[in-house]
């Protein structure tokens, strides 16, 4: 046997969930790029492509959004055991183990209905706990806003501009779903034991948890703040990589191109930058920083990620940093559900071997 470190370049299954080329910068959901999804369709719309196969009809769009809202109200046991996790508790593990006690069965296999169930939730989960943390009330549930809306109103007690509500949800489809990662396989190993649905998607919340997985964004922001202004980009990056430090935002383990999730990102981030100086200062960062990159780093291949303009949207939609890796999580639920659903249709238990490099006693 030969050891992969990490099982990089490992295929461990065959699904039709979802395409991530990075060496020729190809992303697609089930047939359709991601790209032009970002920006045509509604995030309830490309959940239904991820679990059921199709985009959906305007009937079936109906139906769906109507099924994930009916969960939008958390039982109050769930708020409870929320109400006695301690203050100082990160919200990746607020939601771990909300997500945990939601009541769901555990009937296997697992089903698309025990998925809505889970991700029409989790907005709740977030935005009840950060009320909680702030002292403010927590707005009552609304049944006719979509998904994206809904949590932004959730989280702010107002309904979301046209602006902030299209922003997100183009966010929210581009990090819905993404192969292969640490957070998939994490759900996809515990599916694979014919476990249940919460189970497989609380060691994909503990994976995504991990700061090497989800906590690009924030970082990015640091950046953003520190620059502060269009006329100081150039002097603050100069200085940085002078220094031998990176710049966050650019360069991925996957993508050897242009990540085709930030170019949609971009895309949105032009057209909203006359209504938000914050996506102004990030695009001139990004025309900046690719040029000094190739000056100073000629042909590493560093371009921009999807956390760059990803922190642009979050910090331009209103969220708190705490909540960036949350949201993620939110977005990512339907591409986890869809990995679970996938696993289960063609299941085989996931058992790889290790090699040992310890002693071997003597023979008695």
């Amino acid at each position: 046997m030969k050891v992969i470190p990490g099982l990089e370049g490992v295929a461990v299954a065959e699904t039709d969930v979802s395409l991530v080329d990075g060496e020729r910068g190809r992303f697609v959901y089930r047939g359709h790029w991601v790209r032009d999804l970002a920006v045509s369709r509604r995030f309830e719309e490309v959940v239904h492509l991820l679990w059921y196969g199709h985009l959906p009809s305007m009937e079936e769009e109906r139906r769906f959004g109507r099924l994930l809202s009916e969960h939008r109200e958390l039982p109050p046991h769930v708020k409870e055991i929320i109400d006695q996790i301690p203050a100082k508790t990160d919200m990746m593990s607020v939601l771990r183990t909300a997500v945990s006690a939601l009541p769901v069965t555990g009937s296997w296999p697992p089903a698309p209905e025990q998925a809505a169930a889970v991700l029409g939730a989790i907005p709740a989960i977030i935005a009840y706990r950060h009320h909680r943390m702030q002292g403010t009330p927590m707005p009552k549930v609304q049944r006719d806003l979509s998904h994206t809306s809904h949590y932004l109103y959730l989280l702010k007690g107002t309904a979301p501009t046209v602006a902030h509500e299209r922003a997100l949800e183009a966010y929210l489809i581009l990090t819905a779903e993404h192969g292969m990662n640490a957070s998939t396989f994490a759900g996809r190993v515990v599916t694979s034991t014919q476990s249940d649905l919460l189970s497989a998607l609380t060691a994909a919340i503990g994976a995504l948890k991990g700061p090497l997985h989800g906590g690009a964004p924030s970082e990015v922001e640091g950046m953003l703040e520190a620059i502060g202004s269009v006329d100081k980009v150039e002097s603050w990056l100069r200085a940085r990589l002078e220094a031998g430090e990176r710049l966050m935002g650019f360069g991925h383990r996957v993508y050897k191109t242009v990540d085709p999730r930030a170019e949609a990102l971009r895309r949105v981030s032009q057209e909203l930058a006359g209504e938000d100086p914050w996506f102004q200062l990030a695009l001139e960062t990004e025309k900046i920083a690719l040029s000094l990159l190739e000056e100073y780093k000629p042909g590493r291949r560093l371009y921009t990620n999807v956390e760059f303009f990803a922190a642009a949207v979050l910090r331009a939609v209103g969220l708190p940093k705490q909540l960036y890796t949350p949201t993620f999580a939110l977005s990512r639920t339907a591409g986890w559900c869809a990995h679970i659903l996938d696993q289960a249709e063609h299941n085989r238990i996931i058992r790889p071997q290790s090699l040992y490099t310890g002693p071997i006693p003597a023979t008695s």
